[in-house]
């Protein structure tokens, strides 16, 4: 299980004040008004950032950190992405789990064949869609409760239901 779950990534500098525009990797991208601090990856660390102020533009999130006030101070960061800590993470309601831990789980059907691991999740809007990998085959299985019937995350597997067609 990863310590660190990303909430954004920076896209760009914003104004000369030492903002930056951030398109939010979250369910929840109003969460940033109560984030005190984030962990920004710079590829070789993690440095931890407090938050000092938060607007909103269209999809982006407009994020000012303290000490951090001029253009210059944040042009290195362009295209590095923000993190929270689990414990500052949003709290989960039953049979919802975050994508981190989903990526890698071993995915078998309810006869038990091992169908590959879950390799990414895509957003469709109705329900997400589980994309599982086992060597060039690709299945895609909708996250729904006819097809997901059990996420066991602390013994890394997935079991499901294939509908008839998803093969």
């Amino acid at each position: 299980m990863n310590d660190f779950l990303q909430v954004g990534a920076i896209t760009s500098t914003h104004g000369l004040q030492g903002e930056v525009k951030v398109f939010p990797t979250t369910d929840d991208p109003k969460r940033y008004s109560r984030l005190k601090q984030v962990w920004l990856d710079t590829g070789k660390e993690k440095i931890e950032l407090e938050v000092e102020k938060v607007r909103y533009f269209k999809q982006f999130v407009i994020v000012k950190f303290r000490g951090l006030n001029h253009i210059e101070d944040v042009e290195k960061y362009i295209r590095k992405n923000l993190y929270v800590t689990r414990e500052n993470a949003v709290k989960l309601k039953e049979n919802e789990y975050f994508i981190a831990d989903l990526i890698g789980l071993s995915v078998i059907d309810d006869e038990g064949k091992k169908l590959g691991a879950l390799t990414d999740v895509l957003s469709t809007g109705a329900n997400d869609v589980y994309v599982v990998t086992e060597g060039e085959r690709e299945i895609l299985i909708p996250a729904i409760r006819q097809c997901i019937l059990q996420v066991n995350i602390e013994e890394g597997f997935m079991k499901v239901h294939l509908l008839e067609g998803l093969l």
